[in-house]
């Protein structure tokens, strides 16, 4: 007897994915959805940031933008797979529909897969609002920006760390594939779209680290001068 197709697009095929139904979006309209959403984030952001402190230099303006970016995907897109976990396969709103064409590459995302689920709602609850608290510290120059940043900037290195980890030893050591055979999503979704929350933070972990090693050296070396009066 042979085996009854699979009812979803979804690896492994026979992942029990509850009510799914295809999206009723094409893949270019869900793209053109989201970063026409993610441009008009970025510009308001920018214009407000603009108006409000004007002093402000280009690079901390741009971190803004980071964050802001990123503790919006964090609270709301995140935010929707947290709430809505059990019921992702139906979903055909914009953000279900989001999930489920990313969910090619990664399937966790369809089942309430426990670490994911887990990740996913430290990051909802933890992270995305520290990263408004950074955006917050640097639009005011305060001196906590930089400790606080560097706890952002690490988180995102370890979830991301963690999140590569865990699938890839699925698929690789207990020959469980949660992504598609396509190269597209495995590069393009699952690789590339995490990786720029590696690239980032690293780059706004190690510029957190040179201003906080630079502000003990200054302070260090003017109570050297005091003890040498």
């Amino acid at each position: 007897m042979s085996e009854s197709a699979p009812t979803h697009p979804y690896y492994p095929l026979g992942a029990k994915i509850v009510g799914y139904s295809p999206n009723q979006s094409s893949v270019l309209e869900l793209l053109a959805s989201a970063g026409g959403g993610c441009t008009a984030l970025l510009g308001l952001t920018f214009a407000v940031t603009g108006a409000v402190r004007p002093n402000l230099g280009m690079a901390d303006r741009i971190a803004i933008l980071w964050f802001v970016l990123s503790g919006t995907l964090h609270c709301f897109f995140e935010g929707y797979f947290m709430v809505y976990h059990d019921r992702m396969g139906s979903g055909q709103d914009l953000f279900g529909q989001l999930w489920k064409e990313y969910a090619l590459s990664d399937s966790r995302y369809m089942t309430s897969d426990t670490l994911v689920l887990c990740m996913e709602t430290m990051t909802v609850l933890l992270w995305g609002p520290l990263c408004f608290v950074v955006v917050y510290l640097t639009a005011t120059r305060h001196s906590l920006r930089h400790p606080i940043q560097m706890l952002v900037c690490m988180s995102h290195l370890y979830g991301d760390t963690l999140y590569y980890a865990t699938s890839l030893f699925e698929e690789y050591i207990n020959d469980r594939p949660f992504c598609r055979p396509e190269p597209y999503y495995f590069w393009v979704y699952y690789f590339l779209m995490n990786f720029i929350w590696i690239v980032v933070p690293a780059y706004y972990l190690v510029d957190s680290i040179k201003v906080i090693s630079s502000a003990i050296k200054a302070q260090q070396d003017s109570g050297d001068r005091r003890k040498a009066q």
